[in-house]
């Protein structure tokens, strides 16, 4: 089954940037899709971006026009960019492999540890 592990995390100050990376132990290139989680402290995990096989991207409200995802193929990796963080934007971020059913994204890899994202004032 394919593995994922996320990195990239940290502490950051609200208005800056941080980029996520997503290991993939597959070639990227033929995973139908890779999405991107969240939860926030004593919250659901909620979806905030997915990448399909042809490079087409799908943001959550709340994070779209300041998140985006992308991939480098040749590295197998996936990556998120998050721009003028929000203390909203506190939480645990998690990546996945899945399939698309319409323009609904399921995650069919397990959970990794996720990687943590704090954004201070």
């Amino acid at each position: 089954q394919v593995q994922l592990v996320e990195s990239g995390g940290g502490l950051v100050q609200a208005g800056s940037s941080l980029t996520l990376s997503c290991g993939v132990s597959e070639d990227t290139y033929v995973i139908n899709g890779v999405g991107w989680y969240r939860q926030p402290p004593g919250q659901q995990r909620e979806l905030v971006a997915t990448i399909g096989a042809d490079d087409s991207t799908n943001y959550s409200d709340s994070v779209k026009g300041r998140f985006t995802i992308f991939r480098d193929n040749a590295k197998n990796t996936v990556y998120l960019q998050m721009d003028s963080l929000k203390l909203d934007d506190t939480a645990v971020y998690y990546c996945t492999a899945g399939t698309f059913v319409g323009i609904h994204y399921y995650p069919n890899s397990k959970w990794g540890q996720g990687t943590q994202v704090t954004v201070s004032s």
